[in-house]
């Protein structure tokens, strides 16, 4: 099978498409074919070397995927060859022609649902439930920005509070994302190019503020973020790329809490609940990745460059 390796951490160039012998599944195993394979800012980070976790050298990158069930190891069941799956996680890595995963990683994929979306799935859908739902317990009605609304993350963000019948209000840095992240679902879109555009929240709210932000870039943005919250306000930090320094007081103000939240901090029951989710709004189609580049194997560094590159427009894939 063909598949990207990397033998030693660095920029893009790192990456290699290689031969690799097929994989056999073993005990509690899944083997799949993999039709698509999802791009995700985190690869890039344990590509470089700067992820707090390094896997062992070499690697094949990717955690997410989507394609067919090809064989099966001893102990699993409910799962038969020729099954249409997405994959949220892998063992052997996802940036290749066969993946190996446990049971717990894979999840049907609805037959409206096309393999590139698939891959679109795992970590942006599963990232932007955690956010929503688990960190910010986001209720139905209350109000919510989507800083950075445009990317893979923030799409999927979009689409889950508009289900919830949410007021969203999502930015985006260029005509093409505006309106993009308004056919998903967003009642307000606002420029994050433009200096002063988080002063529009006050008009929008009524004067009141949203009650969740949810923030791509905190470095870049939390400071003007704080303001903007309503009382009892809650804003969940889901990536960064430094650090930044606010005032407290916009916290004293309005009683109003900063989250962290990491994906892989989610524990297996947690998991199972967001995919339970994400798989019936998948049937239901109120759930609809957005795939913005679909790029060949061989092009994974082009891939790994466009995807730290604004502006975001959707999920990058690869096809092996």
């Amino acid at each position: 099978m063909k598949a990207i390796r990397v033998h030693e951490f660095g920029k893009p160039k790192v990456l290699r498409l290689e031969e690799r012998p097929d994989l056999q599944p073993g005990r509690r195993q899944i083997l799949i074919r993999v039709k698509a394979a999802g791009v995700n800012p985190v690869d890039t980070y344990i590509r470089a070397g700067t992820y707090a976790q390094k896997p062992k050298l070499p690697y094949t990158p990717g955690l997410d995927a989507a394609g067919v069930v090809e064989a099966v190891g001893e102990g699993i069941k409910g799962t038969s060859s020729g099954d249409r799956v997405y994959a949220a996680g892998t063992i052997s890595g996802s940036y290749a022609e066969q993946a190996l995963c446990k049971e717990s990683q894979l999840h049907p994929l609805p037959s409206a649902v096309s393999y590139s979306q698939g891959a679109a799935i795992g970590v942006p859908y599963a990232t932007a439930y955690r956010a929503l739902l688990h960190c910010a317990r986001a209720q139905r009605g209350e109000s919510v920005l989507v800083h950075g609304a445009s990317g893979g993350v923030g799409l999927a963000a979009v689409q889950l509070a508009h289900s919830l019948a949410m007021t969203v209000i999502g930015t985006a840095g260029s005509q093409e994302g505006l309106a993009l992240v308004s056919q998903q679902g967003a009642d307000h879109v606002l420029d994050h190019s433009r200096t002063g555009h988080l002063e529009e929240i006050t008009a929008l709210t009524s004067g009141r503020g949203v009650d969740v932000i949810l923030e791509m870039l905190a470095h870049a943005n939390l400071p003007q973020d704080l303001p903007a919250l309503a009382v009892g306000g809650r804003l969940v930090v889901i990536g960064s790329r430094g650090s930044v320094e606010i005032d407290p007081r916009q916290l004293m103000l309005r009683d109003t809490s900063i989250i962290g939240m990491l994906l892989f901090n989610a524990s297996e029951r947690e998991t199972a609940n967001i995919h339970s989710a994400l798989v019936a709004g998948l049937k239901k189609g109120t759930l609809r990745p957005v795939v913005g580049r679909e790029l060949p194997l061989a092009n994974t560094a082009d891939a790994h460059e466009m995807i730290m590159r604004p502006p975001a427009y959707g999920k990058i894939v690869l096809i092996p």
